[in-house]
């Protein structure tokens, strides 16, 4: 599964960017609101750090405004994926973006019909918000698994499940259990993926048990040399 982070948060992207853990990035206009940057700016910075999707919204409603932002949002860099509401007029957008080979994230799927329609209005990402349906008493994953399932009866189709709406490591885990092909998670959970109790105890022990040995591994001239 890939990892993409949601955030517009520069320094937090480069910061994962760093420990190669970053497929993609995930950007919408509440998270480029609280940064108070420039929108077209940081969307270029965040697609020179990170080689791989970076996902731009659109801020207009109706198909043809949607088209003319795509097309100027897709020209900041090769690896913009134009973001785009799942409505009528967001798929009729997707339609005409994907045709001209523009990346499309057809986001804010609450259903798998959505997704249905998606993948055939040619998205390359759909995004089915997991904690956003939890919120209301529906099954969020339960979405996903429904997803991959049409998806997959359909090999045609080269739309990918963007599991969007993660609010813990385990809305991470069960994700990737029912086939998502990516997550995007806030930096925040991202960073909880690593952490378990029996890890920190374990490291705890490692280290007090080599303490004990009065060993070395390295010497002065080993940390020179490197």
């Amino acid at each position: 599964m890939k990892f993409f982070v949601d955030t517009a948060d520069v320094a937090e992207i480069r910061d994962l960017a760093d420990k190669g853990l970053l497929d993609g990035v995930t950007t919408n206009p509440s998270l480029i609101a609280k940064t108070g940057r420039n929108f077209i700016e940081t969307i270029r910075e965040i697609c020179a750090i990170v080689p791989g999707p970076v996902s731009a919204e659109v801020s207009s409603i109706d198909a043809e405004t949607m088209i003319a932002e795509g097309r100027k949002l897709a020209r900041i860099a090769e690896n913009v994926t134009v973001k785009v509401p799942l409505t009528w007029d967001g798929l009729k957008a997707c339609r005409t973006l994907a045709n001209e080979g523009t990346m499309v994230n057809v986001t804010l799927c609450f259903s798998a019909n959505q997704a249905l329609l998606a993948a055939k209005a040619g998205a390359s990402f759909v995004s089915p918000f997991v904690g956003r349906l939890d919120d209301i008493g529906e099954d969020g994953i339960g979405l996903i698994r429904d997803i991959r399932e049409i998806y997959d009866n359909y090999p045609d189709f080269g739309t990918e499940i963007l599991a969007a709406s993660l609010r813990s490591p385990r809305h991470v885990t069960d994700a990737a259990l029912a086939g998502a092909d990516v997550s995007t998670i806030p930096p925040s959970i991202m960073k909880m993926l690593v952490n378990h109790p029996l890890t920190e105890k374990g490291l705890a022990t490692f280290v007090s048990d080599w303490a004990k040995t009065g060993q070395t591994i390295l010497n002065d001239d080993d940390l020179r040399t490197v």
